[in-house]
């Protein structure tokens, strides 16, 4: 299928990541597609120094400011400046494969109406011939998105697209309270929009650097679903239960990591189960100690 003059727009939220940003630009020029056919919309979300030395590279590319914290506003800010039919989302520190866009635009095509499409995020190794103990975690545990679509009924909107008037039929994202991925794909279905996940539409992240950078993640997570749990019926049994749950868990966690395609070797697996083992607990701990206090959400630490 010819894909036609400015037909998708690509937004990419930004903050405090001036590097990645370029990587993930770069990649994004490099598409399969005539480069005439999408548009790239970068929507700086208050970074200290605002990325025109980045953008200034990519002069096709426009830079658009949000002020209101948070990916969702930030990506909200990037639809309604937006000008094509399709909408493509992707974060400022990943990089797109090369037929990403081709995926995109060939599997809206093909799925019937209503259908958002979520795809494969994968560990970005680079030159490195074995993964350290962090990427060997993130590749099996990190950005699951299949499992997201499939179980969940939502997508993460690192790699998520959609036709504009189905964004525009459920609204757009939430602030930076909630898990805005999860709870749009709420709103989406109720609206009887349907994710599906195509394993073609691919692309990459890199792995954190540190097991810090893991728990600053998992604390970010973790005070998004107590905020949107708290509202309900004896929400802190159900909290407790789910702590409980979750230290539990690696027992099952080790015959993921065993079973996974994406590690090979001994040395690969131990090292996985070996991190998923600290982060269950420290995410344990973490739950438990919300239980009384509420703290503020911050997104890009």
């Amino acid at each position: 299928m010819d894909i036609k003059c400015r037909a998708i727009s690509v937004v990419v939220p930004h903050l405090n990541q001036p590097s990645a940003l370029k990587t993930c630009l770069a990649s994004l020029e490099a598409q399969s597609i005539p480069r005439d056919s999408f548009e790239i919309i970068v929507v700086d979300n208050g970074s200290a120094t605002l990325p025109t030395d980045v953008l200034a590279q990519y002069p096709g590319v426009r830079l658009l400011c949000e002020a209101r914290p948070g990916p969702g506003p930030a990506r909200n800010t990037g639809v309604a400046a937006a000008s094509c039919e399709v909408l493509a989302f992707i974060d400022a520190d990943c990089r797109a494969h090369p037929d990403w866009l081709s995926s995109v635009w060939r599997s809206l095509h093909s799925f019937p109406p209503g259908t958002v499409l979520g795809g494969d995020v994968r560990i970005w190794q680079g030159a490195k011939p074995h993964l350290d103990a962090i990427a060997a975690y993130e590749s099996v545990f990190a950005y699951r998105f299949k499992l997201y679509i499939e179980r969940d009924g939502y997508c993460g909107t690192g790699n998520m697209a959609m036709f504009r008037w189905d964004f525009h039929s459920v609204g757009p994202f939430a602030g930076i309270d909630v898990a805005e991925d999860m709870e749009w794909g709420q709103r989406a279905q109720r609206a009887g929009l349907r994710f599906r996940y195509v394993p073609e539409m691919i692309v990459f992240h890199p792995a954190r650097s540190s097991l810090q950078e893991l728990y600053l993640k998992w604390d970010r997570h973790i005070l998004h679903y107590r905020n949107m749990t708290a509202s309900r019926p004896a929400w802190r049994l159900r909290w407790i239960a789910q702590a409980l749950l979750v230290l539990a868990s690696p027992a099952a966690g080790v015959i993921t990591v065993l079973t996974s395609d994406r590690l090979h070797g001994v040395g690969a697996c131990t090292k996985a189960i070996a991190v998923m083992c600290a982060v269950r607990i420290h995410r344990t701990i973490t739950m438990l100690s919300l239980l009384r206090n509420r703290r503020t959400v911050a997104w890009n630490r």
